[in-house]
């Protein structure tokens, strides 16, 4: 009787499966697949596509993003992207709402798509392994899911795309992700996983594109990762690793990308050992780590090379000649070490050289002829070094493509040469702060209608400035701080007036003797000016109520001048001011009662003026020390000491 129960029990157990995984009628559903697709609707509230609430019925082949198997009529693809595309228009939808778990009842899946709805929230189901033995893409980046990668997930062992990029995962990286022996593409960056990299993950031989930047990763860079034999791209960038790069990272013959900047790497650069090692190696960044030692003579025979970045490490010795021989290099990053020497005449090889920074170092000049050779050169970068040029080389502003001169801090002397305004490409950004230039401003920068970086601070520049700057229709950035400069500033503010949609966005003007044009303020469309500095000079009059136009302003100082009158009540509507300070002024009145507003204040100055009357009661201002309200004689409240009644 009981063996007759216990078959009863099988048979009817069968049956159930059987029911649940066959579809309804002849076109419809296995009820395992509608009722996990009805799931993950009913999860999600809002949909801009459209396309959720087109699921209707039992048919659910036939709705949009569902694929299915001809054959047995099971669901094998959930084809769902954000990023709706065709010949004709972009779209990027959105979904808001929670992942069902159920979504593993679809167990016949090979794809999952949900890729960069943006709203998805959730946790990956801590069942996924068990359940979607097929699955061959799992692709839910961009989306706002939480929670750890399940353990097993390492069950998947058909999984040749795993895509959790731009999320909000968190825990540690599972050592089961290194059975799946099908990877191709793991992308896990910019995530909160923190721990080690898996050691496991060099068991992964058909890895193709390895990706985990911008995560909390900690320890080292695994030893065996030349396991790794078909990797063509490897981002380990911003973490908090640590160690040595291992040696055996040479052994990489199909890698191209390389990343491993941003992170506490030590010791010297170990690669290459010989020539024709990593022979396919084009991109390479190992900047903002702690890396010591010599460029090794043997980084020339990495030839394939297009993009290298050392910077910010703390390199020494002299820049190899060998460099010269990766005549396919665009870009070259060295600043922030302490290089030494000059820079080797064969950086006149680099044909195809379309930018050079070796900024922050103590090169030596003079400058190689050779670098006239730098034909294609557009940005050149040789700032703070201990070069002594006196002289800006004319050859230098004869490179036919050259349109980016930082020589802050080269030791240049005299006038700024006149034949900076006729090079054959049109400057857009120019530094040639730090350095002992004298005389004028000259009237031909106004003809430089492409400039968009002007620095030309810390000098010893004198005379007004030139009417011609209200030319520059491009000019984003102006620096003229701690010259002699003399006159009104209105011109600076007659730019956006002459090209309303103009890009200007940041002034400093301070620790000069300029005095008058204040009241220009805001007066052209200068909408855009975020940062403005006019402190340390002898302006006078009041700030005018104009100013409440600069709409964009996030920080605004006008401290140590000779400024009077009251405080607009205009500058409430200035409301992103994240940074105000107008101490030693000559600032008379109360503080007006609209400052409450300055909600994003964060540093506040109106120390040593006349103000009086109660501070306005309230955040941000009580917020502020004492310091920042001293030495206004008429002032009281909080943080200062209470204000006495009156009767």
């Amino acid at each position: 009787m009981s063996s007759q129960l216990l078959w009863f029990v099988f048979v009817f157990s069968i049956i159930i499966f059987v029911e649940g995984n066959v579809s309804i009628g002849g076109e419809g559903c296995s009820l395992n697949d509608l009722r996990g697709l009805n799931s993950f609707k009913a999860g999600i509230q809002i949909d801009s596509s459209g396309r959720l609430p087109k699921w209707v019925g039992h048919s659910c082949c036939k709705w949009e993003g569902i694929v299915c198997d001809n054959r047995t009529g099971r669901v094998t693809e959930i084809y769902l992207p954000g990023l709706i595309s065709s010949d004709e228009f972009f779209f990027q939808s959105q979904m808001n709402g929670q992942l069902s778990p159920l979504i593993t009842l679809l167990t016949s899946l090979e794809v999952i798509d949900l890729g960069g709805l943006v709203g998805l929230a959730g946790n990956i189901p801590s069942s996924i392994g068990y359940h979607l033995p097929n699955l061959r893409k799992l692709n839910l980046y961009g989306n706002n899911l939480t929670g750890d990668v399940p353990e097993s997930i390492g069950k998947l062992s058909k999984l040749e795309e795993l895509l959790l990029y731009e999320n909000r995962l968190s825990g540690s990286l599972p050592p089961s992700l290194g059975r799946l022996e099908n990877m191709k593409m793991l992308l896990l960056y910019s995530n909160q996983f923190s721990g080690p990299i898996p050691d496991s993950f060099t068991n992964l031989t058909n890895l193709i594109h390895l990706d985990l930047h911008s995560n909390y990763l900690t320890g080292q860079i695994p030893d065996r990762i030349d396991q790794l034999q078909v990797l063509k791209e490897l981002d380990f960038s911003n973490n908090s690793l640590r160690g040595k790069i291992p040696q055996s990272l040479t052994n990489l013959t199909s890698i191209s990308v390389v990343y491993l900047d941003t992170n506490y790497l030590e010791g010297e650069i170990p690669f290459p050992s010989s020539f024709g090692q990593l022979p396919s190696l084009a991109f390479l960044r190992l900047h903002d780590n702690s890396l010591t030692g010599k460029i090794p003579p043997s980084f020339g025979y990495l030839v394939s090379l297009q993009r290298v970045s050392l910077a910010n490490n703390n390199l020494s010795g002299a820049v190899p000649s060998s460099l010269g021989n990766l005549v396919a290099l665009t870009e070259l990053y060295l600043g922030g070490n302490r290089l030494s020497g000059q820079i080797p005449t064969s950086i006149g090889q680099l044909s195809q050289l379309i930018l050079l920074s070796i900024s922050h170092n103590l090169i030596q000049g003079p400058l190689p002829h050779e670098m006239s050779l730098l034909q294609n050169l557009q940005t050149l970068d040789l700032s703070f070094n201990s070069l002594e040029l006196s002289t800006i080389s004319q050859w230098l502003a004869e490179l036919p493509s050259l349109s980016r001169i930082f020589l802050a801090g080269c030791g240049i002397q005299g006038k700024i040469p006149e034949f900076l305004q006729t090079t054959p490409s049109p400057i857009q950004e120019l530094d040639l702060s730090a350095n002992n230039l004298s005389g004028s401003i000259p009237a031909w920068l106004g003809s430089l209608t492409q400039l968009y970086l002007l620095n030309l601070s810390r000098n010893s520049l004198v005379s007004n400035i030139p009417d011609t700057v209200t030319s520059l229709q491009n000019l984003g950035v102006l620096d003229l701080h701690s010259n002699k400069l003399t006159g009104p500033i209105n011109q600076i503010f007659e730019i956006g007036k002459s090209f309303p949609d103009g890009s200007l966005s940041c002034i400093d003007l301070s620790d000069n003797s300029f005095s008058g044009g204040i009241e220009e303020i805001g007066m052209g469309a200068q909408c855009g000016i975020q940062f403005l500095n006019l402190s340390h000079n002898f302006l006078e009059g009041r700030i005018p109520i104009t100013i409440a136009r600069m709409i964009s302003m996030q920080s605004l100082d006008l401290s140590y001048n000779e400024l009077s009158f009251n405080l607009p009540e205009a500058l409430a509507n200035v409301s992103l001011l994240e940074t105000l300070k107008l101490q030693k002024n000559r600032f008379t009145g109360k503080i007006p009662i609209g400052f409450l507003e300055l909600r994003k204040l964060k540093e506040l100055d109106l120390s040593d003026n006349l103000l009086e009357g109660e501070i306005p009661v309230g955040e941000p201002l009580s917020n502020f020390p004492e310091s920042s309200y001293s030495g206004n004689k008429g002032l009281c409240g909080k943080p200062l000491t209470p204000c006495k009644l009156r009767f």
